[in-house]
């Protein structure tokens, strides 16, 4: 069923359409398939100390957001350094790719193909009319990012084949590996032309009519499995928990200093596939952990960075560190940031928080928790 037709204006932030967020202006830096060097990386954490509040935010499209930007020089900066390749089309990028690809398991390596998309993206200047929340995916076969909600995804199905799948359901249309980029932007462009008011391609009314003609196929059943991005990774890597996928611009210093290469998942945390062989050590010292249990629990800004929440979550959650289960704590009822997979809604409202139909107080919440199972 299509969801409602949108009657507001698209207020995605980018880089030169910020946010007006309580702790004031918020940046949002894309990085397709959340892949970032580590020049990159240092350039990003010199942005967070001269324009932002200091810190980096991980956002689960695998990208990056500065808040408490006023000052002028963010977005030159960031094109000097290959960071905002297309300002027409910088609310657009937005691209997931399995993040463990090449590093560990999946079927096809899908390494590569966020970065293609992207420069084919930017050089067609009809496409920069998508919705800020078009999302575009490349999964290596084992369905983690095939669960994240992507407008159009392509998903191994052999090392050098896949499928697509429109607003997450599979499609069966075929598509050799080396036609996935072009398959994922005529879909697009089909898109930009039928879309009318929708901002995602789960708004229309049959999906099915984007797909080339003759290319319909009934859709398959595919297993959504995530496996871990948090702790000592294939040969040589290590993936990283920052809490609440937040980090200081030393962090990210730190970060850079252990690998040529991080990439960014969209469960807000890092990956960083080649990893130093004293990485574990230093990214402990440095306050980073690598343990998964650090993705269990999740959290949107909360106050003061957001005027709409009801509560500080971030220190409220941090509560909830030994209550063995997966739970997402917002601070209002649009739950902003929540995870795509089954986890407990935690919703703050006046005098503490909804959870499971019973309101708690914020100082219950660990003990009322702690028993219960991951849901």
């Amino acid at each position: 069923m299509s969801s409602p037709a949108r009657v507001r204006a698209d207020a995605c932030p980018g880089v030169f359409a910020t946010h007006d967020a309580a702790d004031g202006p918020l940046a949002r830096v894309r990085l397709p398939g959340g892949v970032v060097s580590a020049e990159r990386l240092r350039v990003l954490a010199s942005c967070a100390e001269d324009f932002g509040d200091g810190d980096v935010h991980l956002t689960s499209r695998g990208n990056v957001q500065l808040r408490g930007v006023r000052r002028p020089g963010l977005a030159s900066r960031l094109m000097a350094a290959g960071l905002l390749p297309s300002p027409t089309h910088e609310r657009v990028r937005n691209v997931l790719a399995s993040p463990l690809s090449g590093v560990h398991g999946g079927t096809a390596d899908v390494r590569g193909l966020a970065g293609e998309l992207d420069v084919a993206l930017c050089a067609e200047p009809e496409l920069a009319e998508l919705p800020g929340r078009f999302l575009f995916a490349f999964d290596d076969g084992r369905g983690d990012v095939a669960g994240e909600g992507a407008d159009v995804c392509w998903r191994a199905v052999t090392s050098d084949a896949g499928t697509v799948l429109l607003a997450g359901v599979d499609t069966g249309w075929s598509v050799p590996r080396d036609e996935a980029v072009a398959a994922l932007l005529a879909v697009a462009r089909e898109f930009a032309a039928q879309r009318g008011t929708a901002w995602r391609i789960a708004e229309l009314p049959d999906p099915t009519v984007l797909l080339p003609r003759g290319s319909r196929a009934e859709p398959v059943e595919r297993p959504v499995r995530v496996d871990p991005t948090v702790g000592p990774l294939g040969d040589h890597g290590v993936g990283v928990a920052p809490r609440f996928g937040q980090l200081t611009a030393a962090q990210l210093w730190i970060l850079a200093d252990l690998a040529d290469l991080a990439v960014v998942t969209p469960w807000r945390s890092i990956v960083l596939p080649d990893a130093a062989p004293d990485a574990v050590a230093r990214l402990h010292a440095a306050g980073l952990g690598t343990d998964p249990a650090a993705l269990e629990i999740t959290a949107c800004i909360g106050r003061p960075g957001c005027a709409k929440s009801l509560a500080d979550v971030r220190a409220d959650a941090a509560r909830l560190v030994p209550a063995g289960v997966r739970a997402h704590v917002a601070g209002c009822a649009r739950r902003c940031g929540r995870p795509s997979g089954p986890h407990l809604d935690v919703v703050a409202e006046a005098g503490g928080y909804r959870v499971g139909g019973r309101l708690l107080a914020a100082s219950r919440l660990a003990d009322s928790l702690v028993r219960k199972e991951n849901p």
